[in-house]
């Protein structure tokens, strides 16, 4: 069994690479998984214009991606929905309302010419065997645009994950220029739903966004969703307004579906809530509002890496620079070249040396007596001549040779030194080149991208703010609390979210959520909705040891139902005075015996310190108490009266046990 554990370390950790890197996380260079990056691949080697079946592609594409058919369609269907690089033919779904494309075998798709100009250069690109080695892939597309951005992405791998936000097409590229121009920048999501956007704790890639439902107030009574959150679609909505309904946060007269090309909810307020209150209710019950969090986690040389969006704009538009400074480098090898054989063609025509040709036995005799003649000119070509040049010259049709005109040859050859001129002036300045670039993709393909999504700031509006207060009695005699209790003396106004603190004389406590009917005993001096600013004070007397205590708390730290105790319990410990707030001026009476010299006391309890709930508190007295009253305090009078009105305490209503406990 030895062997088994570095066995099964070696093959996670094998697991884990394979996963983080080969499926889950995209990589920053083009912003692609592998199997997008896969899919990209094959429709570019099987584009010729036309559409082509999905389920061909999806064929095609099984040959380098050693994963199932399903995946690879779905991956398809949603890259084509995010309507940048695949242009769709057929019913691939509806993100409205979350309706499933048709069968890859009833769907079309090609390339969109977006994709063709910024995705591929197969001079650029390298390649890598594929899982089976029968074919080639790219290791990265050359993408000159930040697609991470543009897409996003969610993924789930071993012990990470990522969740990247889309931007908008045309604000990347501003702040690519920006970036370009030593320029500040900032850039926030835009969701295809549209919907209102909160970028408050948005951390330039991380942290997190809230996204609400567009909704107009038709009238006092209807609401019309327009606009979803992202990542939500109309069933979706409608079936959270269901569940809050169905849960009592709050009612609803009618709920209409008018959902075509655009998104239309009508709701219909119930009698006693109007549109307004109905609003700030289903932002805060229902998805018409969520929260969404971000972790830009990219694949950044071979390692995962968390980055921020002005990181990836950054080393996005870098990489560009550099792609189109080896672009610029291939063209002018290309126009150098053209130049180079263009005047060599020249001279081998204008000179007539093929008719040298027909004096020689021999293809070999044939290149000395070629390449004797043109090296009369190598010093004005922009390379040496070499063997292959020669065959070229070889190989030129009769066809050309008898329609060769010198003058229309020199015209060629001007433009391509002005082509040549061109590209070496964009070589010296490859900064000033790109900038050109990325304002002629923006001015080509920006106006397919306008925002959608509306930045905006609003209040967060907090489930227990809005939530429906309902009566909630308390029947001290019987001992019983909630909401379906009408008798008794005691109510209180509270909603699902708040909490009951009670407190009983033997100094028991416990916090409980609001209840229907729910028994807490005849002995409870004080119960409230729980708030942990509130200040408690009390007043008990410990019978153990025969001494009166005072302390001051707040009740903050807590297991919802558990029971605890305000101070050690011990036999014949008891509540004399409960109150809450400040300002409380106590007398405290004390039992006259013979060599008593003061049968009262006054205590401020201002005088304590707030100390936590489980302090002993401070001694006040090791007489026994008769009676215990509140009495005015004219300097404190503006203050918090107390919570709970108390009677005196008579020493008889509180039986003390005769000695201490066993």
């Amino acid at each position: 069994m030895r062997y088994l554990k570095p066995l099964m370390d070696q093959n996670f950790l094998e697991y884990a690479s394979y996963v983080i890197k080969d499926r889950a996380i995209p990589d920053i260079l083009d912003g692609l998984k592998p199997v997008q990056r896969r899919i990209l691949y094959s429709m570019r080697e099987m584009d010729d214009g036309k559409f082509i079946k999905v389920a061909n592609i999806v064929g095609d594409t099984m040959k380098l991606h050693p994963h199932g058919d399903a995946s690879i369609g779905s991956a398809l269907i949603v890259m084509a929905n995010k309507e940048y690089f695949i242009e769709k033919q057929g019913n691939f779904g509806n993100l409205l309302t979350g309706d499933p494309a048709s069968a890859p075998r009833y769907i079309e798709a090609r390339l969109t010419p977006l994709a063709k100009e910024v995705l591929f250069n197969s001079e650029l690109t390298e390649f890598s065997d594929s899982y089976d080695g029968r074919n080639q892939e790219p290791v990265v597309l050359p993408s000159k645009l930040p697609v991470s951005l543009l897409f996003g992405a969610e993924g789930i791998a071993v012990g990470m994950s990522t969740r990247i936000l889309p931007h908008n097409f045309n604000e990347v590229l501003d702040a690519q220029i920006a970036f370009l121009k030593k320029e500040s920048f900032r850039l926030f999501p835009d969701f295809m739903n549209g919907g209102l956007l909160d970028t408050e704790h948005y951390e330039d890639g991380n942290g997190k966004v809230r996204v609400r439902a567009r909704i107009d107030v038709i009238d006092e009574k209807i609401l019309t969703v327009r606009e979803l959150p992202f990542g939500v679609t109309t069933e979706s909505l409608i079936q959270s307004v269901q569940d809050a309904v169905n849960k009592g946060k709050f009612k609803l007269s009618s709920i209409d579906d008018f959902t075509a090309e655009e998104v239309e909810i009508e709701l219909k307020a119930a009698r006693g809530t109007d549109s307004k209150k109905l609003l700030k209710l289903l932002y805060a019950f229902t998805q018409c509002e969520v929260s969404i969090s971000v972790n830009m986690l990219l694949i950044q040389e071979n390692q995962p890496v968390n980055l921020t969006v002005s990181e990836v704009v950054q080393q996005n538009t870098i990489r560009l620079k550099d792609i189109l400074r080896r672009e610029l480098l291939l063209s002018l090898e290309h126009a150098r070249r053209n130049w180079h054989m263009r005047r060599m063609e020249m001279y081998f025509i204008g000179e007539k040396i093929y008719q040298k040709l027909e004096a020689c036995d021999s293809y070999e005799e044939a290149l000395e007596v070629v390449k004797k003649a043109v090296m009369h000119i190598e010093s004005v070509l922009p390379f040496p001549i070499e063997q292959v040049d020669i065959e070229k010259l070889l190989t030129l049709q009769i066809k050309r040779i008898s329609r060769y005109d010198q003058q229309d040859s020199q015209k060629e050859l001007d433009k391509l030194k002005v082509i040549i001129s061109s590209l070496n002036k964009s070589l010296k300045d490859v900064t000033r080149y790109t900038i050109k670039y990325l304002e002629k993709i923006k001015d080509k393909y920006g106006g397919d991208y306008p925002r959608r999504s509306k930045i905006e700031s609003f209040d967060e509006i907090r489930a227990q703010d809005v939530a429906e207060k309902q009566k909630v009695g308390w029947d001290r005699k019987e001992g019983f609390l909630g909401l379906n209790v009408k008798s008794g003396t005691t109510s209180f106004f509270c909603s699902a979210y708040d909490k009951m603190v009670i407190i009983r004389k033997d100094g028991t406590y416990q916090v409980i959520r609001v209840p229907e009917k729910q028994f807490i005993g005849k002995n409870a001096i004080c119960v409230e909705k729980l708030n942990s600013e509130t200040v408690h004070n009390v007043l008990y007397w410990e019978g153990a040891t025969r001494v009166c205590y005072a302390k001051r708390f707040r009740v903050e730290k807590f297991i919802m139902d558990r029971e605890y105790n305000l101070f050690p319990a011990k036999k014949g410990a008891k509540i004399l005075h409960m109150s809450q707030g400040n300002g409380i001026l106590l007398e405290v009476s004390f039992v006259p015996t013979p060599r008593i010299r003061k049968s009262k006391d006054i205590f401020f309890l201002d005088d304590l310190v707030i100390k936590g709930i489980q302090a002993r508190g401070n001694k006040v007295s090791s007489k026994s108490v008769q009676s215990v009253k509140v009495i005015p305090n004219k300097e404190h009078s503006d203050q918090e009266l107390p919570l709970l009105e108390e009677k005196p305490h008579p020493l008889q209503e509180l039986p003390l046990p005769e000695g201490p406990e066993n």
